[in-house]
């Protein structure tokens, strides 16, 4: 890391700042939008971050040497398109298509330049993915560093200080967040504007190591990368006093500037100086010895068909927690985030089994996604558990997760009103919606034990976010009905024959009601065709067209709220064509009682199917 630098060298990254600040002005002018007050309050952070402070190999941009580097308040993504500039990985001319369709110089930063490893702009965010990356890197013996800029406005998230209560407890004394306290949101002063002892004495409440600074003084930033805490093992926060729009004296503090292009360009520009450098600009290249780490071969679960030998019916999480365990056996790569339910959902297996590569969130959803998308930027497989329902909470992080391209993999348990007594509030009855209506995601619903290390291998084939939905209650093992071949997409049909009159669709715990309702069917006369949806995306279209061809009536239930869900996903399929419909699902909002009486009373039973067919 670096050292008290020579005054030259001072000299020469103050020239540079003002130099991200023009190159800001000019394509933010170019664009005709953006945010260059915002830019030019972290120029010199910026600076001398990138040409002095951190190692970075300009020719490999993903390698696991780089130190890492955040943009958390990412609406300042014209200074870091900048920098890439001045250190000659990108063009003048790159530079210069920010916010064109065709340009990864985005309006936002996004993996889309292979300079970013996480989508940042929703604000407070960022820090979470930084905590992820330096605690993979502690767990893994690097001696990377991990930077993440903040603007002073996002700091009144909450999961800022989820992942600094976090990132404390670990002894993240690898990490780093710089605070930009440039005092103005977008309407107006930020709540505590430059009252620069408030953050501190809130990070030293969270166990930083806490420096305010002067963030427009060169040598005062340099000092302060130097007072990391390695000692105590505690990551460290820079407050950084800045003012927004410092260097173009008319948009210096000024309040309706945030957002727009300077009005007056060269007026602007003829205010920033423009000046050369002594030295060379580049980034400081790392001789750490670090080999990318090359991902496993490709290994699929077996089915442990003696491992439920004798039960009649199996907890589908607990099939989840030996399935978990098992992919840990296989792969190396395969981490466990978990939110302080692992005995609920039984990732407690992968716990005991592999310490090393689980990582206990607390209740803290937002910043366990967070996190694990630091990790999966930097080429692990993590797998998040914990009640469906508290997923809605993370519902922002996992949407930015798969603008991050992240290789997530959730599992959410407790779904429906099969959950039972412990009533609404631990209920999963929106996430299917909510996981349907992320692009590239994948989102499947196993109906047996069998199904969950069935469904378990097309989430580990599928690349991208994807969403296991596990209910709570034993079920009975399908193991005697249907081919279990598992494929993206595709479906089992359970029971057919050449006279069936109706077609019943379901999808994991309705599986078994319908069934059942299938055999109540065929005592009065009428035969059901009984299909399982393990794939909701996508779903099987082929085979749902071809029965409602063959048939001409669907019946489709579900536990869960009517919008988003199965029912929705099954009529998209058939919506040309003319065959009837009826959608059996949770009408209202529950309350405590068994599974049965739940589903009696919501209409999603044996007996309602039977009425309805």
């Amino acid at each position: 890391m670096s050292t008290i630098v020579k005054e030259s060298n001072v000299r020469d990254l103050e020239i540079l700042a003002n130099r991200l600040r023009r190159d800001s002005l000019r394509s933010t002018n170019e664009a005709g939008s953006g945010h260059p007050t915002s830019c030019f309050s972290c120029a010199e952070i910026m600076s001398t971050l990138f040409f002095d402070e951190m190692e970075v190999n300009a020719d490999n941009a993903k390698s696991l040497a780089n130190d890492h580097f955040i943009l958390s308040k990412g609406h300042a993504a014209p200074i870091y398109w900048a920098v890439l500039k001045e250190a000659g990985v990108s063009t003048d001319e790159e530079l210069l298509e920010l916010r064109e369709f065709d340009s990864q110089q985005e309006g936002h930063p996004t993996p889309r330049s292979e300079w970013v490893d996480v989508a940042t702009g929703s604000l407070g965010q960022g820090l979470s993915a930084g905590v992820g990356m330096a605690l993979l890197d502690k767990r893994e013996g690097r001696s990377n560093r991990t930077y993440v800029l903040c603007g002073d406005g996002e700091v009144a998230e909450g999961s800022i200080w989820e992942a600094a209560s976090l990132a404390s407890a670990m002894g993240l004394s690898n990490l780093a967040t710089i605070v930009d306290v440039n005092g103005y949101g977008q309407t107006g002063e930020t709540l505590y504007h430059h009252d620069l002892e408030v953050y501190r004495s809130r990070f030293e409440a969270f166990g930083w190591n806490a420096i305010i600074v002067d963030g427009h003084d060169v040598e005062a930033l340099l000092d302060a990368y130097q007072q990391f805490d390695y000692e105590q093992e505690r990551p460290t926060a820079i407050i950084a006093k800045t003012v927004k729009g410092k260097g173009v004296e008319s948009l210096e503090g000024s309040e309706g500037a945030h957002g727009k292009a300077a009005p007056n360009f060269e007026e602007a520009l003829n205010a920033i100086p423009d000046e050369e450098t002594e030295g060379k600009v580049r980034f400081k290249p790392s001789d750490r010895a670090v080999t990318r780490r090359e991902p496993n071969a490709e290994s699929s679960l077996e089915y442990p068909s003696d491992k439920y030998e004798g039960e009649e019916s199996v907890s589908l999480r607990k099939a989840f927690g030996s399935a978990l365990e098992s992919l840990g056996e296989l792969r190396d790569d395969v981490w466990a985030f978990d939110g302080d339910v692992m005995n609920s959902t039984y990732s407690q297996n992968f716990q005991k089994r592999f310490p090393e590569r689980f990582v206990e969130s607390y209740i803290a959803e937002q910043n366990m996604v967070g996190m694990a998308t630091g990790f999966s930027a930097l080429g692990t497989v993590p797998f998040l558990s914990t009640f469906a329902a508290f997923l809605s909470r993370a519902h922002d992080q996992i949407r930015m997760a798969a603008v991050s391209r992240s290789n997530l993999k959730f599992a959410g348990t407790h779904v429906g009103v099969a959950t039972g007594e412990d009533g609404p509030s631990q209920m999963g009855l929106e996430d299917i919606a909510m996981f349907r209506c992320l692009p590239g995601s994948l989102v499947l619903q196993p109906s047996d034990a069998r199904s969950v290390y069935g469904c378990m291998n097309l989430m580990m084939e599928h690349r991208g976010i994807s969403y296991l939905r596990v209910a709570r209650p034993s079920v009975e093992n399908l193991r005697s009905k249907g081919n279990w071949e598992y494929r993206i997409g595709g479906s089992h049909t359970l029971l057919s024959s050449e006279e069936d009159e109706v077609a019943i669709v379901a999808s994991g715990v309705t599986v078994h009601y319908a069934l059942d309702a299938a055999e109540q069917l065929a005592k009065k006369g009428v035969n059901a065709r009984v299909i399982d949806c393990y794939s909701l995306k996508p779903i099987d279209g082929d085979t749902l067209r071809k029965t409602a061809e063959e048939i001409g009536k669907i019946l489709i239930v579900e536990d869960h709220y009517k919008e988003g869900g199965l029912g929705e996903a099954v009529c998209h399929e058939l919506r040309n064509l003319t065959c009837s419909t009826t959608h059996l699902y949770v009408d209202d909002v529950p309350r405590s009682g068994s599974q049965s009486r739940l589903s009696e009373a919501f209409g999603i039973d044996a007996k309602a199917i039977v009425r309805a067919a």
